[in-house]
Formats: C-alpha cells, sequence, structure tokens
C-alpha cells in the first residue's frame, strides 16, 4: 500500500522558471490512485522534495501532509475515534474539554497539520507553563495531541507524529496529605451528625476512592463474611452521575472489613430501611449503600464539602476526601503492612505506584527506627 509504480514521476521546468516533480501514487488516505506535484526553485531542490516524497509513498505515508488545521483534526477525532475508544467515559469527557480548552483554540489550533512540528509542541507546553497551569494539567494536555496525532498518522493525513518525539512533560511528586490516627478520628467525630458519616468512615477504614465509596452497592457487600467488592466508580459525567468501571483492572478488588466496620454498615443499613419507609412512593431504589434521602445517587461533591466541613471544625486543614484514603495507607505502612499488600488495598495500577506516593514516614516512625537501630547495634 502506498508503493508508486516505476517511472510515475517526472521532473520538469514550467515557462515562469519553476521546477516541478510530478508522482504518481496511492493515497493512504482514500486508496486511490493519485498525482501530487512538488515546486522548488532549482532542479536540485525538487529532486530532493521527489526523493522524500518516494520515500513516504514506499513507507504507505502520504506524500505530503494534510494541510486542515490542528483545531479541525482534533474536533473531527473527538467526534469519531475518540468516541469510538474503548477508553472510560470520564477520559474521553476530559480529553474532550482539554482539546476545547487549550487545543483547538488559536495559536496552536490554526497551525496546519502539514506545518506542525516538534518545536510546535514544546512551544505549547511553555504557554500552558506560562499560563500558571500545574505540572499534572500540563502532563495531561500533553497527552491528548500525542494520542490525537496518531490518529491522524493511522488515517494517513500525516506521514509521523510530531508529538511522539517531545519529552513527556515532568510532574513533581508531592507527597501525599496524611493524617495521624488520632487527627482521623477527631475528623470523623466532627462529622457525626453528617449524612455522610458512615461514607467518610468506610474510607478512612479501608481506603477506598471517594467514586469508589460511593457507588457500592449492597449487592457488593457480604457483611456475614466481612467482605466488600469493588465494582465501579461515581462521578459526574456530562452533567450526570454515573457509575463507570473501577479506575484501572487492579482498582476491581475485594477488600476485607473489620468487624466494627460491619457493626456500622449494619446500623446504616438500618437507618437507610427508616428512611425508605418515610419517603414511601417517592423512594428510587438503587441498591448503593450510600443515597440521598429518596434513594438517588449521592453528589461526590457533597461528600468532599462534608469532610471539609468536619475538618474545619476539627481545626486540621488542607483535609479532602482523599486525605482518608492516604492517611489509611500511610497507617497500614507504619505498622509494619508490607506495600504489595498496601498496593492491593489501595488498588493501585503497580507497587512502583504505591511506593512512589508514599515514600514518607512520619517524625515518629523515622525516630523510632533510629533507635531500634541503634539498639541493635549496641549504642
Amino acid at each position: 500500500m502506498g508503493k508508486r509504480a516505476n517511472g510515475e514521476h517526472s521532473i520538469y521546468q514550467r515557462k515562469d522558471g519553476t521546477w516541478c516533480a510530478a508522482i504518481v501514487c496511492d493515497d493512504p488516505a482514500t486508496g486511490r490512485r493519485t498525482r501530487k506535484v512538488l515546486y522548488g526553485k532549482t532542479r536540485t531542490q525538487v529532486r530532493g522534495k521527489l526523493k522524500v516524497a518516494d520515500e513516504r509513498a514506499e513507507a504507505g505515508a502520504p506524500v505530503r501532509d494534510a494541510k486542515a488545521s490542528v483545531a479541525a483534526w482534533l474536533a473531527q477525532w473527538r467526534a469519531t475515534t475518540l468516541k469510538a475508544s474503548n477508553r472510560k467515559a470520564t477520559t474521553k469527557e476530559l480529553y474532550e474539554i482539554l482539546c476545547k480548552h487549550h487545543l483547538e483554540a488559536e495559536p496552536f489550533g490554526a497551525i496546519p497539520l502539514d506545518r506542525l512540528r516538534p518545536s510546535e509542541i514544546d512551544r505549547l507546553i511553555l504557554a500552558l507553563n506560562d499560563k500558571g497551569l500545574s505540572d499534572a494539567t500540563v502532563q495531561r494536555i500533553f497527552t491528548v495531541p500525542r494520542v490525537a496525532l496518531e490518529g491522524a498518522v493511522r488515517d494517513g493525513l500525516i506521514a509521523r507524529n510530531p508529538a511522539a518525539s517531545v519529552k513527556q512533560p515532568s510532574v513533581a511528586r508531592k507527597e501525599a496529605r496524611y493524617l495521624s490516627p488520632t487527627e482521623v478520628a477527631r475528623v470523623l467525630r466532627a462529622a457525626k451528625d453528617s449524612r455522610y458519616h458512615c461514607l467518610l468512615a468506610l474510607i478512612a477504614a479501608t481506603g477506598l476512592r471517594r467514586g469508589e465509596a460511593a457507588a457500592l452497592r449492597w449487592r457488593d457487600l457480604d457483611l456475614a463474611a466481612g467482605t466488600l467488592q469493588v465494582c465501579g466508580t461515581l462521578s459526574r459525567i456530562g452533567g450526570k452521575l454515573v457509575v463507570t468501571e473501577p479506575k484501572t483492572a487492579k482498582s476491581r478488588r475485594t477488600l476485607p472489613l473489620s468487624p466494627s466496620v460491619v457493626t456500622m454498615l449494619e446500623a446504616h443499613r438500618k437507618r437507610q430501611a427508616a428512611e425508605r419507609t418515610r419517603a414511601g412512593s417517592m423512594w428510587v431504589e438503587t441498591d448503593h449503600v450510600f443515597t440521598t434521602e429518596s434513594g438517588t445517587l449521592v453528589e461526590p461533591h457533597n461528600i468532599l464539602r462534608a469532610v471539609m466541613v468536619a475538618a474545619h471544625d476539627a481545626a486540621l486543614a488542607d483535609v479532602g476526601v482523599h486525605t482518608l484514603r492516604h492517611s489509611a495507607a500511610t497507617t497500614w505502612l507504619e505498622n509494619g503492612v508490607h506495600l504489595k499488600a498496601v498496593s492491593e488495598l489501595l488498588g493501585h495500577a503497580s507497587i512502583a505506584i504505591t511506593a512512589d506516593i508514599y515514600g514518607h514516614v512520619s517524625d515518629e516512625t523515622a525516630r523510632g527506627a533510629m533507635a531500634t537501630l541503634s539498639d541493635a547495634i549496641g549504642l
């Protein structure tokens, strides 16, 4: 595919002095035989262009890159390739937002595909940094053209992906914010009267992600056996609350529950049954463990608001729902739970992620480790 027949090219000079090179080859975008003309000021120049075009055709790539703008291609890619992909709905929505807000606008979006070079990707990264965006956000934005331009290569619009040769922007790793067990207890006491107390306590006791906890259904729990299965995650997509597949394959996991957590969930089920009775015909049966007073899905942002209010009342700053998850992981590690076991409990894709995020110990643990070593060597 994309190969030209022997002899199907020519070099000639027009009356105005311009040199031309014509090549007949298969168009990888349409599969049809087509004639392309290349121009130059000298015979040597067009001969060089013809050589490059011939090599591209032999490789099945387009002789010349398409002149459509980056914005036009991204819009087409969003409506076709991205939409048809098996990426999670949350990822698709994120890519759509990043395209519209950062990539399709000028000046980057106005660049023709045939003029898009790695240096333009570098310039985009610099512009994003100048806007004051976080390292993580810049990295996410960079991922989109790298993925989208692979589609342009596949469709024969460009010969190679200019983003593929650009180094991915780095993200400065920050240690996860965590609380001591005593501080977690203070937050939970402050949230005692909140509708979300049981949900927050479950996250603190199991290390679940917010979306995982909010997506739990009663059929995912076996309180008699003391286990919980993570089967989905709740998020807002396109303005609607949707339960989707877990974040990664490792996120789909079974967690053991302590007796105290089982007791807490049994009490919560009784309270929910009473709410169902009070709601009567207004109750919407979803089988979810955590719901509104009418049985519908809980709003993730309300969970965040609840923990922030509780943390404020407990005189603790910079606390979010994820802080409870991080605190659970840190407490496990500082109490001797193996890193691999913690990684599996958290549902991380790899143990390396766990090690990277939780490469810290508290001052108390560090001092204890030093004292233990000193005792061991007889100091």
